[in-house]
């Protein structure tokens, strides 16, 4: 761990106004000087570990210099997180949720540091034996399966989200994600849209959503047993389907794509079962009827070309940071081939 003792080493977190927020709110939580370090950056939340010699911490805050309201994205990822505590999906335990932005400068919540991997990257991956691979993958199915499985009222987010209408609204709201950021002609994607619009399945049950649920959203321990899901910050109630379909695309929707900047070392090219045999785990723990999962899939294709279209956007107009970005582009079209090709088949 990178010792930070000065705040002004730390983008984004003044140790001791935190230090001073912890020892009011959790008194004898902090023994010791607080260190810090930035894990995780970008676009996304802000991950720090934080530490005062004896134990260690995560605190998670919106990006800088963002200008959305994200106390609200704080709030969902922490009350998940605490209402899942107890329950058969392993999450962090959490500690404390600060919506007032005069402390850091921006709402935060401190939750347990789980240790564990991370599988983000071919090298970490090439370290796992076939079976290892198979067992990581239908352990993730089983997670899935028992967070679906949940009631949502009886761990107390039954206002969590708005079911009804549900899948509606996501169509909706990534169509207008594409008109937010439209800049050239891309094939076939308008017709996409007004496809997945037009063909609209009964939503069959209701249930907590992760929202980006794979396999680099979760932490996975030495004994290969998932310790703890991460990264709630699209979670709500819906469909789960819509879980299983995004995470089909992520396991074999860019297999042969070169500059894959999303999945790095993870479905069935680098030696992880194929999707079938995920979604036949997922089916076995659930009893869930999957016979329409191809508009879930095609939806699944849709979003990320979505998104990938909108990091395409803002890289040619010089809004993003960082590497990578150049071949994002070039991604958008074949994933939008494959979500008219899936929905075709549906």
């Amino acid at each position: 761990m990178t010792d930070h003792t000065h705040s002004d080493d730390l983008p984004g977190l003044d140790l001791a106004r935190l230090r001073n927020h912890l020892d009011a709110q959790l008194p004898g939580l902090v023994q010791g000087p607080l260190t810090g370090e930035l894990v995780q950056g970008g676009r996304s939340n802000l991950t720090y570990i934080v530490g005062d010699g004896i134990h260690r911490w995560v605190l998670r805050r919106p990006p800088l210099g963002h200008v959305l309201a994200t106390a609200h994205d704080m709030s969902r990822e922490y009350r998940v997180m605490t209402a899942l505590e107890g329950t058969e999906v392993p999450v962090p335990g959490t500690y404390l949720l600060c919506d007032d932005e005069d402390v850091i400068g921006a709402p935060f919540y401190v939750m347990e540091y789980v240790s564990g991997t991370v599988f983000r990257d071919p090298q970490q991956t090439e370290s796992l034996s076939i079976e290892r691979r198979k067992d990581l993958s239908l352990r993730l199915m089983d997670v899935l399966a028992d967070l679906h499985a949940l009631a949502p009222a009886e761990v107390g987010l039954d206002d969590f989200g708005r079911p009804d209408g549900f899948l509606e609204r996501q169509v909706r709201r990534w169509g207008k994600q594409l008109e937010a950021s439209r800049s050239r002609e891309i094939t076939g994607i308008d017709e996409l849209r007004d496809q997945l619009a037009a063909r609209l399945p009964a939503t069959r049950r209701a249930t907590i959503v992760h929202g980006d649920y794979r396999l680099d959203n979760v932490l996975v321990g030495d004994d290969d047993r998932i310790r703890a899901v991460l990264d709630w910050e699209m979670a709500t109630l819906g469909d789960p389907l819509t879980d299983l379909g995004l995470l089909v695309v992520y396991w074999e929707g860019f297999s042969g794509i070169e500059q894959n900047p999303i999945t790095k070392g993870i479905g069935p090219e680098y030696g992880f079962p194929p999707a079938r045999e995920l979604l036949e785990r997922y089916t076995q723990r659930s009893g869930a009827d999957l016979s329409e999962l191809g508009w879930y899939t095609a939806f699944g294709f849709f979003k990320i070309a979505v998104i990938l279209e909108g990091i395409h956007y803002r890289f040619t107009h010089n809004q993003t940071v960082g590497e990578g970005f150049d071949h994002v582009g070039a991604l958008v079209a074949p994933l939008v081939e494959q979500g008219l090709a899936t929905l075709k088949e549906a």
